[in-house]
Parts: structure tokens; C-alpha cells; sequence
């Protein structure tokens, strides 16, 4: 008896298992090529959008240099409070000074960089010569060297604000962060060519 009934129940497992799986869609042939086909369209679609982005940061940029040089206060925001990183009160303090006159310095002259910009672009779409906007680009060049003078000195006081470690850490963090980002997206990292 106990053996049949084993036997039965082992039966109705294996037929409702079969019954459970023939309910399941499964994607085949054509629908899988088309289900991949729109997978990769929308993987395409936000690295263009990314990559939209990334432009008009650039456009938006006060600086000569778009970049490389990293934006040290932005990153040390992020690192404020955590206990690895280890700044003490007075480290926080002189931090939050060096934020404050950059930004102060950035939020004057950016406006008018973005200005004679856009006038310069508007300008030699429309037709005029490149010698009467001679002196807007002049003013537009030092004004950026401006900008990158107040980013290069933001980035020397905050490295004599931090310590040799703390330095180590925020560098550290940043890379794995490009890291995170890039295989988030699907980028690739450069090969270094060996001689």
C-alpha cells in the first residue's frame, strides 16, 4: 500500500510539473531575436543619452580645462561623514572655506562665460568675421583661464588640508567610482600598449 501509493504521488508531481512548464511563455526564434534586438536599441539609447549629457556639462563648463582635473570639494562631499575617511572638525571647517570661495569665485564668472558663448556662437552662425569676434574670444579665453586658476588653486588647498591617507582614500574612492560607472554603462577601460 505504501508503495503505491509513492508511486502515485511521485506521478502526480511529474504531471504537474509538465502542466506548470507548458503554462510558462518561453521566447524562441524570431521573438528572442527581436527581444534582444530591443534590449540592445535601449542599451544604445541611454549611452547616447549619456553621452548628451556629458556634452552639455561641457557646454555648461567656466573652465579651459573640461576635464581631468578632478573637482575636489564636489568629491569630498560625499566622503563628509564617513568614518574611513576620518576628517576632524577643523579639517571640515577649512574644507568647507576652500568650497565657499570657489565657489563664490566659479558663480561670478561663469555667467558671463556662458554669455560671450553663446554671443560668439550666434555670431559666426550668422556670418560674422572671425576678426571683428577676435576680442570676445580673447575676453571669453582669459575668463576661462580665470576659472581654471580658481579650480587648480581649490584642488592645492585641499590637498594641504588633507593627510597623505586621507588623500590615498578620496583617490582611491574616485577611481572605483569611474570603475563602478563605466561597467554600469558598458565602457570599456584603456589598454595600455606595451613596447
Amino acid at each position: 500500500m505504501k508503495r503505491s501509493t509513492l508511486i502515485m504521488l511521485a506521478s502526480a508531481t511529474v504531471l504537474m510539473a509538465t502542466a506548470a512548464s507548458d503554462t510558462v511563455p518561453t521566447v524562441q526564434g524570431k521573438d528572442a531575436g527581436q527581444n534582444m534586438g530591443q534590449h540592445k536599441q535601449m542599451k544604445q539609447m541611454k549611452n547616447k543619452k549619456h553621452m548628451r549629457n556629458m556634452r552639455k556639462n561641457r557646454m555648461n563648463s567656466p573652465f579651459l580645462i573640461k576635464h581631468g582635473l578632478p573637482h575636489m570639494t564636489k568629491l569630498i562631499m560625499r566622503y563628509m561623514n564617513d568614518s574611513n575617511f576620518a576628517l576632524t572638525a577643523e579639517q571640515k571647517a577649512k574644507l568647507a572655506k576652500v568650497r565657499e570661495n570657489t565657489m563664490g569665485s566659479i558663480s561670478k564668472i561663469k555667467p558671463e562665460v556662458m554669455e560671450l558663448r553663446k554671443s560668439i556662437v550666434n555670431e559666426a552662425t550668422s556670418g560674422k568675421a572671425s576678426s571683428e569676434l577676435k576680442e570676445k574670444v580673447e575676453k571669453l579665453a582669459s575668463l576661462e583661464a580665470q576659472a581654471t586658476m580658481v579650480h587648480l588653486q581649490c584642488i592645492e588647498e585641499t590637498k594641504a588640508i588633507l593627510t597623505k591617507d586621507q588623500l590615498l582614500y578620496l583617490l582611491a574612492n574616485k577611481n572605483k567610482g569611474m570603475q563602478n560607472k563605466n561597467s554600469m554603462r558598458g565602457g570599456h577601460s584603456k589598454r595600455v600598449k606595451k613596447n
